[in-house]
């Protein structure tokens, strides 16, 4: 079944208030930690998100709770057991997309349309404006409040906050448990033996297929990527980031040229990833010296722009926090890719659902292009 069989409301989504709810983070003070002062806490387990003279300014504007009381004084001893809560203030996210438009839609699933520049889930600046948020927004909207706790909109795969096109988002916990499998299992594939690949049986109950626009002309009409993809330290990124690494997990990916332009030194083309781990086809694609056009981290090799990972910044922003990076990451746009196709197997059903998201302009052959203008001009006659 395709997304074009069955009728569905084709968009939705709320504006965004000008500041968030800000957030409030709860710790139990371990055995092990007792006698420690609050900002020693603070300082030696969330460096990643401020500096020590950042938490000194958290403690002293009362951001912090001990045992349901402010506490200023950042020599505060903590004994063992004590409940700590830290109330991140309220901010303006950056401007974003808040429009959702819908693919394909029953009880179990949801497949939307995610434009550029709209965040999957929460993280760093965007707290809220995340296509998560509009989901919960739009089932509380849709049903009563009980049946609403029944509900469980939740996104079961990540796109990049630059990569536009087809996120599958799961309405039940047992789809939910059944699609992340689908994925898990897909990755478990590459790389692995004959038997492991029997186990598993062998064949994928999901296809991504995605269009991307590379910097240079590709040779080969077809290219199968196989580098390994691992994790380095990088400024600005606190889990780490991903690059193409030997030691790295196994990936795949397939890519077919669709269109050169010589004019331009770019090169479209068509890739599915048979793994799907982190910016996978951003890292596969400059690893084999294409990166994406306008991509601002990745360069030919897998590598990012700026690599030095033993710089700190030290200074922070007016919450305490550590400034926003002036190196690139992940999460900045610019690039173009977009999830076009994806084919899986329902759920529940175990029927072959068919789901496409409309190419954006740039990403067009050039005969799509023209058939797309010869659409409209049929139209506007009409």
């Amino acid at each position: 079944m395709s997304n074009d069989s069955r009728t569905h409301p084709m968009v939705f989504g709320l504006p965004w208030p000008e500041l968030n709810d800000g957030i409030f983070y709860n710790d139990v003070v371990p055995h092990s930690d007792s006698g420690l002062t609050l900002v020693e806490f603070y300082s030696r387990k969330y460096k990643h998100s401020a500096p020590l003279q950042g938490w000194l300014q958290r403690i002293q504007n009362g951001q912090i709770s001990v045992d349901g009381r402010v506490v200023k004084d950042p020599n505060e001893i903590l004994g063992g057991d004590s409940i700590l809560v830290y109330h991140r203030l309220p901010w303006k996210e950056p401007d974003v997309p808040y429009l959702l438009e819908v693919l394909y839609e029953d009880d179990d699933l949801i497949a939307l349309n995610k434009p550029s520049g709209l965040q999957v889930l929460p993280g760093g600046l965007f707290q809220q404006r995340t296509v998560l948020t509009q989901l919960c927004w739009s089932i509380k909207k849709q049903n009563p409040p009980l049946k609403s706790q029944e509900s469980h909109p939740v996104p079961v795969h990540r796109l990049g906050r630059g990569t536009s096109g087809i996120l599958l988002c799961a309405k039940t916990r047992v789809s939910k448990t059944r699609l992340a499998a689908y994925f898990a299992d897909g990755t478990s594939l590459v790389g692995a033996n004959s038997n492991r690949k029997a186990e598993l049986g062998g064949t994928r109950k999901i296809s991504k297929i995605y269009r991307a626009l590379v910097t240079g002309i590709l040779d080969e009409d077809k290219v199968v990527i196989d580098q390994p993809i691992g994790i380095v330290r990088y400024p600005g990124v606190a889990k780490g980031l991903y690059v193409a690494s030997p030691s790295g997990k196994p990936a795949l990916s397939k890519v077919e040229v669709l269109e050169r332009d010589g004019k331009q030194n770019c090169t479209l083309v068509q890739v599915e990833i048979e793994s799907g781990r982190p910016h996978q086809i951003r890292i596969h694609l400059s690893f084999i010296g294409h990166p994406l056009l306008s991509d601002p981290l990745y360069i030919a090799g897998g590598q990012p722009r700026c690599f030095d990972s033993e710089i700190v910044e030290e200074s922070y922003a007016q919450d305490g926090g550590y400034l926003r990076p002036t190196n690139p990451v992940p999460g900045d746009c610019g690039y173009h890719l977009h999830a076009h196709r994806l084919v899986l197997s329902h759920p529940t059903t175990n029927e072959m659902i068919y789901i496409t998201a409309p190419l954006p302009s740039v990403l067009r052959t050039s005969s799509e292009a023209s058939s797309s203008s010869e659409s409209m001009s049929v139209s506007s006659a009409k």
